[in-house]
């Protein structure tokens, strides 16, 4: 089934003919459709009194917190689409890996994975295990209504990087040496995460998920060669996984400018671009059949009004020939962002490109 048509054969659902569904199916939009990755988060006032003396991880399993959060920029900001609040190694949580996400630095794995033995460690995700995702969807798919909302998974090369190093990293040498030494170790292990990803989404999906959304946040510190052999069969999987769903699969990288051509070729409907590659360009590198998201530097909304107005006018201007176009950062909110820079932004593309 492809990404044009409703769920299992069934009537459209009530998100179907949104703005964002629409750019996402590259048919005609009403106006370019915005959202924001982060936009529920540390930039909202209202975020940080929600969130006040609850830990990052238990925050992301109460449902009536989760469905709060999440419906926060969507009131404030008029975005387009919703995506759920939560943290990519959720899933990993879930199935009893020992991490805690330590303010400041962000996931630490107390026992990192590097041996076959290790993998014992990675089972099978199942739908109980993540009961209070089924949960807060339920809440917030009532209470959005027409407004979509975007499930969302780390893909994965980026958990396994996180896995295997312990916690964040920049140069990522326990990921490499896994992947270049011991690539059938390599391969095992990202399929496991494949599996576990997949399972995760679909319990979003089944939840009510409009579209998902796979974070492959560090992808970017490959070549295109490894990213093809060592990399690309595990995206692959979980997109095939969830294909049958009919709902549209986005894939976003940071720094993967040179990748771009391949996290389309992974299954996605629509690729993520980040703020170091034009939209036109990087619509010549993924090539045709594909939406686009993108790609506003998060920190050019620092800049004031008008050199804001003047940096999103040449993102549209780039776009204006795509197949389809969703309007984003390149990266997600930065904590300190004037929330109303966001509410005009959001404003100035819907006026700009009213049809």
């Amino acid at each position: 089934m492809s990404a044009n048509q409703s769920p299992a054969g069934q009537p459209p659902t009530v998100t179907y003919d949104s703005a964002f569904l629409k750019a996402c199916r590259r048919e005609p939009v009403p106006h370019t459709p915005v959202w924001f990755m982060r936009q529920a988060g540390r930039s909202l006032p209202e975020y940080l009194k929600a969130r006040e003396g609850v830990p990052m991880l238990e925050s992301c399993m109460r449902p009536e917190l989760v469905a709060e959060i999440t419906l926060q920029p969507v009131r404030r900001h008029g975005v387009d689409a919703a995506i759920y609040f939560s943290d990519i190694v959720v899933p990993l949580k879930a199935i009893g890996i020992d991490l805690d996400i330590k303010p400041g630095v962000g996931p630490v794995i107390a026992n990192p994975i590097r041996s076959r033995a290790d993998l014992a460690r990675l089972r099978d995700l199942t739908p109980e295990d993540v009961a209070y995702v089924t949960e807060a969807f339920g809440l917030l798919t009532r209470e959005l209504g027409a407004t979509p909302l975007i499930g969302f998974a780390g893909a994965p090369f980026t958990l396994a990087s996180y896995l295997v190093e312990g916690g964040p990293s920049r140069n990522h040498e326990h990921t490499k040496a896994l992947m270049y030494g011991d690539p059938q170790l390599w391969a095992d292990l990202l399929d496991r995460l494949a599996g576990i990803t997949a399972a995760f989404l679909k319990v979003q999906i089944d939840a009510g998920a409009s579209a998902v959304q796979l974070f492959d946040s560090w992808v970017g510190a490959l070549s295109p060669a490894d990213y093809r052999r060592s990399v690309l069969p595990a995206s692959r999987k979980v997109f095939e996984a969830v294909s049958g769903y009919g709902v549209p699969r986005i894939h976003f990288g940071v720094g993967t400018g040179e990748l771009l051509g391949l996290l389309g070729e992974a299954g996605a409907d629509v690729v993520g671009v980040d703020w170091r590659v034009p939209l036109d360009e990087a619509a010549r590198r993924v090539g045709p059949g594909k939406a686009l998201q993108g790609n506003l530097d998060p920190a050019v909304l620092f800049a004031g009004r008008e050199a804001v107005e003047s940096k999103t006018r040449e993102i549209l201007d780039a776009a204006a020939g795509l197949e389809g176009h969703v309007f984003n950062l390149g990266h997600g909110v930065l904590p300190t962002t004037d929330p109303d820079a966001l509410t005009r932004l959001v404003e100035y593309v819907h006026t700009q490109t009213a049809r």
